[in-house]
């Protein structure tokens, strides 16, 4: 039978000596038998692809609200993307691929509809209640929000994935992050990936979804060095197509660019700082993954020209700014008669401040969700 123990001494076979292996795990909070066909890493991946809060995401903004057309990316879809890229990468430098795509598929449960304007305002509204951070609010996801297990509360995630959530970000902070997830340790290679992973999967997609809108014209984006390259590419590889015709190509070549200096560029810090091991991860003091400086630079370039010509545009700022009235008037409304939110959400949480369970409810919605509901509390002639 090839089970877990078959699958962990293959990864003790076939990782790099650095790769976090399944079988050392720190384990979960509440012990659990371990299942015979698959690996602690592989089963939480499942958790998470099961869980109410990854379906969520099919209906949570990227950049489009859901209504504004059935073909743009959603965090779901983005989710999987990433998880594409992820593997792909974790595959190239011999990492443990259950463990990447376990932390990409949770990684984006904690944020607010209407994508980062909704965790804009919440982070306004919770400043005097302990503040908002969406990684945090994953863990809180996984840990305590997720009820599917009679024993025990969340979805009792191992060790390495519940760390890997609140340090995957090139930038989180030790006086974020639990005493219980070592926070003056360096997470493992697969977790300080994911925000690489992440951003290329997001401004590919994006700059995808910003033609398809016609917010971003394939003229503008001429003056990206990126660009260029990947159109290069693309041009070689279909001779006899016109440039109009060949989107899609060059996008996907500017993620095997972007892939392979990545790949790249981190196989050489590890080698230029003698990495053997997960501890010497750990401990080395710093992150290891990363591009060169010359796509570093271009990188720049193409996260400043999505800033300047998409995220500013007219209809984005417009969804933007109904957004920050649709989520300051549900907390307001709840805040000054919580009752009005379901009881077996507020008996769940009562251990909680009103103010937290309300942060807890509104995160969690779909931005149909929320429109609805601001509809139901709002408008007189919608049924409650």
């Amino acid at each position: 039978m090839y089970g877990r123990e078959k699958t962990q001494q293959l990864e003790q076979k076939v990782l790099a000596p650095y790769a976090c292996l399944s079988k050392n795990s720190k384990g979960r909070i509440y012990p659990e038998a371990p299942s015979d066909s698959r690996t602690d890493f592989q089963r939480d991946r499942d958790r998470i692809l099961h869980s109410t809060a990854f379906r969520r995401l099919e209906y949570k903004t990227q950049v489009f609200v859901n209504h504004e057309g059935d073909h743009y990316r959603t965090r779901l879809t983005h989710s999987l993307e990433v998880a594409q890229i992820g593997r792909s990468v974790a595959r190239a430098m011999s990492l443990n691929e259950d463990l990447i795509e376990a932390l990409i598929l949770v990684h984006d449960q904690g944020h607010t509809p209407f994508g980062h304007a909704g965790e804009r305002v919440m982070s306004e509204l919770m400043s005097s209640y302990g503040g908002f951070e969406h990684n945090l609010q994953s863990l809180r996801v996984v840990e305590r929000l997720e009820h599917p297990y009679p024993t025990f509360p969340g979805l009792n995630l191992t060790f390495e994935v519940r760390e890997g959530i609140v340090k995957h970000s090139a930038h989180w902070k030790r006086e974020n992050i639990p005493q219980e997830l070592a926070p003056d340790e360096f997470p493992g290679l697969e977790a300080q990936l994911i925000d690489y992973v992440d951003e290329i999967a997001y401004n590919n997609h994006d700059l995808d979804d910003g033609l398809s809108s016609n917010m971003v014209t394939m003229e503008e984006l001429e003056e990206l060095e990126l660009w260029s390259r990947a159109k290069e590419l693309a041009q070689k590889r279909f001779p006899q197509q016109e440039v109009s015709l060949l989107k899609r190509p060059i996008i996907s070549a500017m993620i095997t660019l972007l892939v392979n200096d990545l790949i790249h560029q981190t196989s050489k810090n590890i080698q230029a700082h003698e990495i053997q091991s997960m501890e010497d991860l750990r401990t080395l003091g710093e992150g290891v993954a990363g591009y060169s400086e010359e796509v570093q630079i271009m990188n720049r370039k193409l996260k400043s020209f999505l800033r300047e010509h998409m995220y500013t545009h007219p209809r984005v700022i417009r969804m933007e700014e109904k957004a920050k009235r649709i989520l300051k008037g549900l907390f307001q409304a709840y805040h000054e008669r919580p009752s009005q939110m379901p009881k077996d959400f507020l008996q769940r949480n009562k251990s909680e401040s009103i103010e937290r369970s309300i942060c807890d409810y509104i995160a969690g919605m779909t931005d149909r969700f929320a429109i609805d509901e601001y509809q139901k509390l709002f408008d007189p002639n919608t049924k409650v």
